[in-house]
């Protein structure tokens, strides 16, 4: 008689369990139970007692319940409560406005309270959180029939909010010659460095301004700085490819040993990030300065960036960086062109 009783005890906690759940069934057949937490309208995440967090895709899907209330987002409004589907529709049991009918095709987004609250956070995140980036470091050292020592840094830390951007770098490259007799001792000696901000005005065109500074010791230059700003376009705006084009005008002041510039030119270049795969991601930019004056006409400055990083783990990877910088009218006896290619271990942190 008890063992009777014990069974029909788990027994109604098994049924209470069923009752009080999330539910998903698939097109084949299958059926899922546990808490539906969110989806894009591509993938539905439900969060099962044995299996952890499972990723359908959502054409997969024939039909959900949940036992608890869920965000349903559209294009045009968000409802709350409980849903089920019927005949391609979710029914929306609102608390105030009753059932709810949300065709299915409509749907970009569904919710449970914990990710609508982290959604809603990151729509007006303070100064201090959505910070993505990394640090990167690279050190080579000779010794015997050489004597070098070559030390390279760069930093990178980029915020993004659906309304704007902010993008701070800084990248430093040292290199000696200690060899008896060497001359030059220092062989490089540059540092860049900057921040941009960027303001969406509508889903594809942005505003922006932003300032740059330079040093390269080899160069003569002690300091160029640019401060300009202009108008963006998103030509690709994807998760894993953007594409962007800028223009606008700018003004630079170089201070070179010996000799002082100041003039206004224009702003021209184009950015693009792709990520191949699940670990590499590439990214690549051309900028044009032609001057403004009647005395720099003719004159510009281009600048070429191109690197990579692939992932090592969630936090390491290795980073690859070619850098060119072209000058038309750089100081007498100094080169047109300055080479920089870098490679090392990037520390990559998110905040």
């Amino acid at each position: 008689m008890r063992k009777l009783q014990w069974f029909a005890l788990l027994s109604v906690c098994g049924l209470s369990t069923l009752l009080f759940a999330d539910q998903v069934v698939l097109n084949n057949g299958d059926r899922l139970t546990g808490t539906i937490t969110k989806s894009d309208g591509k993938t539905l995440v439900i969060k099962t007692e044995f299996a952890g967090e499972v990723t359908i895709q959502w054409p997969a899907i024939q039909s959900l319940t949940s036992a608890t209330p869920l965000h349903v987002a559209t294009a045009a409004k968000t409802v709350v409560g409980p849903v089920t589907t019927t005949d391609g529709t979710l029914a929306v049991n609102t608390s105030q406005s009753g059932t709810v009918d949300v065709p299915r095709a409509q749907v970009t987004a569904l919710r449970d309270d914990k990710e609508q609250a982290a959604y809603e956070k990151s729509l007006h995140p303070n100064l201090l959180q959505g910070w993505v980036g990394g640090a990167n470091v690279g050190f080579a050292l000779t010794a015997g029939n050489s004597e070098t020592e070559n030390l390279a840094l760069a930093f990178t830390a980029d915020r993004k909010t659906s309304h704007d951007e902010i993008v701070l770098y800084t990248n430093t490259i040292y290199a000696t010659n200690n060899a008896p007799g060497a001359v030059p001792g220092v062989t490089a000696n540059a540092t860049q460095g900057g921040a941009r901000y960027d303001r969406n005005l509508t889903k594809r065109l942005f505003a922006f301004g932003g300032a740059d500074f330079q040093t390269d010791a080899l160069q003569n230059l002690n300091l160029r700085s640019v401060l300009g700003g202009g108008l963006g376009y998103h030509l690709i705006n994807t998760s894993r490819t953007t594409l962007d084009f800028l223009g606008g005008v700018n003004y630079t002041k170089e201070d070179y040993i010996g000799l002082d510039r100041n003039f206004a030119a224009l702003t021209l270049g184009e950015e693009l990030m792709h990520k191949m795969g699940a670990s590499t991601v590439v990214m690549e930019k051309l900028y044009f300065y032609p001057g403004l004056s009647d005395s720099d006409s003719g004159e510009y400055r281009a600048a070429f960036n191109l690197g990579t990083i692939t992932k090592i783990s969630k936090w390491l990877g290795w980073q690859n960086a070619f850098g060119d910088i072209y000058v038309t009218n750089p100081p007498v006896g100094k080169r047109t062109n300055d080479l920089q290619l870098t490679t090392g271990i990037n520390v990559a942190f998110t905040h």
